[in-house]
Order: C-alpha cells, then structure tokens, then sequence
C-alpha cells in the first residue's frame, strides 16, 4: 500500500440485507461514514474499499473549480 493509505484504521462492516429502508437510529457505521465524506462535496469523489464483503477504507477526494477567467 502506498503512504496515501498507509493510515491504519479499524475494518468497517458492511451493511447486511436484513436493515429495513427507512431511516434510523440503528443506521450502519460504514454508510454514516460514507455519509460524512459525501457532506460538503461539490466536486470529487468518495470510494468505499471493499474486502471480503467489509467495508475497510473510505478514500474522499475533492477538486478545487478555477473559475473560468483564472484558468489560463
């Protein structure tokens, strides 16, 4: 692994198919995570590194927009 993920983080599990679709309390840790990294987001991405079925790495990548006139 490079330095850009060499941080070591507990594994995120991933959330299993018996969670009903509304919205509470019981919210998976992994999706709240995701959730954060997504807040704030105008450009860029969020990737969710999965292995064995766990969710073990959130990467959050933002760009920064030049207005058009400072592009040159």
């Amino acid at each position: 692994m490079d330095s850009q993920h060499s941080q070591s983080q507990r594994p995120l599990p991933t959330p299993d198919s018996s969670h009903g679709t509304g919205e509470s309390a019981s919210r998976h840790p992994a999706i709240d995570r995701i959730d954060d990294a997504l807040r704030g987001l105008r450009y860029g991405s969020v990737v969710a590194i999965v292995q064995d079925g766990v969710v073990v790495q959130i990467e959050r990548t933002e760009k920064t927009r030049l207005p058009q006139g400072d592009r040159r």
